[in-house]
């Protein structure tokens, strides 16, 4: 029996990372027993880089998420993780609707056309939370925690598209069209390559760039309490998510993935003891107002009961972060 996996935003960092980990190794999908994958098609604007591409397993799938979906075969597995980022969707309110609350109905629509129910994974973000300006000072703000059923107050565009996207997938599977499973990312650091338009891009700017001995900007002031992930632990999150059964991955509501809690300033102090010098002279720290206000409005303190009981953790520490930043781009093996 074969087993077909599609991957939207397949050509971009964690989709990229997830097809490798997808071709490497075999996969488990809805507690069923591992297999490898025989077809992985990627969906995203872009093509996916030459090693992937070069798979025969492969099969990309390129242009606009709504109309590359009518050219989508049934899957094992579907993986949602194409969107447009908090930046660009709060400077482009319509394309930010389009991708990320049209875009996902029309995965959802293909997906509820198969024979079988597929196990869909939605990639949401912590941008569901925030402070409600109408509540008391520091209510929902970075200090105040949040768990899996806190309720959502999203202050950005990108946060109420990611919401609706959580909705939607909430009821394709009651409906029984989808098993879906909403895992909520934190902001994902250290990345490789350029900036990308997300509010959070500086968190792993603050750290590539002096490690490459450029300059970088923090467009928040060093103490703003911030959350974050590795991407082994995030691309860990998803495939657990994708591997469990109905009834363990339990209720239709968005699970949390887990976080850690940390700063600016302690980043740049990690970056720092890690390399043995001060990389962190190269860091502008000038605060960004627009970037500041959405920053702020994200949680800090993260609770994950749903992913503890599913043996998810986050990392001890961001010198631990750090070293596996620098050893992925020395090109060393890291854990899967």
């Amino acid at each position: 029996m074969s087993t077909r996996v599609i991957v939207t935003g397949g050509a971009g960092f964690i989709g990229t990372l997830l097809a490798r980990r997808l071709l490497a190794k075999p996969v488990t999908i809805g507690d069923a027993r591992p297999a490898p994958v025989d077809e992985l098609v990627l969906v995203d604007l872009a093509a996916p880089p030459p090693d992937v591409a070069g798979d025969p397993r492969v099969r990309a799938v390129t242009g606009d998420l709504a109309d590359a979906v009518d050219e989508l075969k049934d899957a094992d597995a579907i993986f949602h993780l194409a969107g447009v980022v908090s930046g660009a969707a709060e400077a482009d309110f319509d394309l930010g609707m389009r991708v990320n609350v049209d875009g996902t109905r029309a995965v959802l629509e293909r997906a509820r056309r198969q024979r079988t129910p597929p196990v869909l994974v939605f990639s949401s973000s912590l941008a569901v939370f925030g402070a409600d300006p109408a509540l008391p000072a520091g209510a929902g703000g970075p200090a105040t925690p949040v768990g899996d059923d806190t309720l959502p107050r999203p202050q950005s565009s990108y946060g109420i598209q990611k919401f609706v996207g959580e909705q939607l997938v909430a009821d394709y599977t009651r409906k029984g069209f989808v098993r879906g499973r909403s895992v909520r990312l934190m902001t994902v650091a250290v990345r490789p390559g350029k900036p990308n338009a997300a509010a959070s891009s500086f968190m792993s700017g603050i750290i590539r760039e002096p490690l490459a001995g450029l300059r970088a900007t923090c467009p928040v002031p060093p103490g703003t309490p911030v959350a974050l992930s590795s991407p082994r632990r995030t691309l860990q999150g998803i495939l657990r998510a994708a591997a469990v059964g109905d009834a363990t991955w339990g209720s239709t509501t968005a699970m949390n993935l887990p976080a850690l809690a940390t700063t600016p300033r302690s980043m740049a102090e990690a970056m720092d003891r890690v390399v043995g010098y001060a990389a962190s002279d190269l860091i502008d720290w000038t605060d960004d107002p627009v970037i500041g206000a959405i920053v702020r409005s994200w949680p800090a303190r993260v609770e994950t009961p749903r992913a503890s009981a599913l043996s998810l953790r986050p990392e001890a520490s961001f010198d631990d972060i750090v070293r596996e930043y620098l050893d992925d781009e020395s090109g060393q093996p890291g854990a899967a």
